[in-house]
């Protein structure tokens, strides 16, 4: 009965040894197929690299030759190109910068200028409102230095706002309206048959600034 136990153990002693073995071989076989993958991957890799390096040399060769090919000559000539080409679009932009520019300047000053005028036609209807009080000086009267200061002041006033290009929009009364002059502040029965239509009455001055009209003449239209 002992005697059986004991060759019972070593029988499974044995086959666990061999099961033992077993293992070790397959974990074996695998490391051992792995380490191929990773060396044919390897490889592949490194063949890839190869190509690519001997392609990249190729090309930096195939220019090398290139250049070489080219004459000192050629070569200047080349250059001499790109740089009237560099030249070319730097003296265009230039170009197009300074118009833009002058155009721009030219506007703000008209701008300016008009804004000006604008503001100074009042003081210029004021200054007319204010010689129409005047009486009328006789020949044998004399001269009133209150009078005569002010028609100084006046006329320069007004020969300034001529140089500046400002010029007075003739007196419409008994014309057509025309509304690229006139603006028609209201209507008012016509005096005369032959002004219905018409404008009869100037109520306020307009004026222009060179070709432009900076303030229309407010009139009144006969019906």
């Amino acid at each position: 009965m002992h005697i059986c136990r004991i060759k019972n153990l070593k029988i499974a002693m044995g086959k666990d040894e061999s099961t033992e073995k077993n293992t070790t071989e397959e974990n074996k076989e695998t490391t051992e197929e792995t380490a191929q993958q990773n060396k044919a991957e390897q490889a592949e890799e490194q063949e890839s690299n190869e190509e690519a390096t001997a392609s990249e040399e190729a090309t930096s060769e195939e220019q090398e030759t290139q250049e070489e090919e080219l004459s000192p000559l050629q070569k200047a000539e080349i250059e001499l190109k790109e740089a009237k080409d560099k030249y070319l679009r730097l003296y265009s932009e230039f170009e197009n910068y300074r118009r833009r520019t002058a155009k721009e300047k030219i506007e703000f000053t008209k701008t300016a200028t008009e804004k000006l005028v604008v503001e100074l036609l009042p003081v210029l209807d004021d200054f007319e409102r204010a010689q129409q009080t005047f009486p009328e000086a006789e020949e044998s009267e004399e001269k009133d230095p209150v009078r005569e200061g002010f028609e100084i002041i006046y006329n320069k006033f007004k020969k300034t706002l001529e140089k500046q290009g400002v010029q007075e929009i003739e007196n419409p009364t008994g014309k057509e309206l025309d509304t690229n002059l006139h603006e028609a502040i209201t209507q008012f029965p016509a005096p005369k048959e032959e002004l219905k239509g018409k404008i009869v009455d100037q109520v306020e001055k307009g004026y222009l600034l060179g070709d432009k009209v900076v303030r229309f003449s407010k009139v009144v239209v006969g019906i």
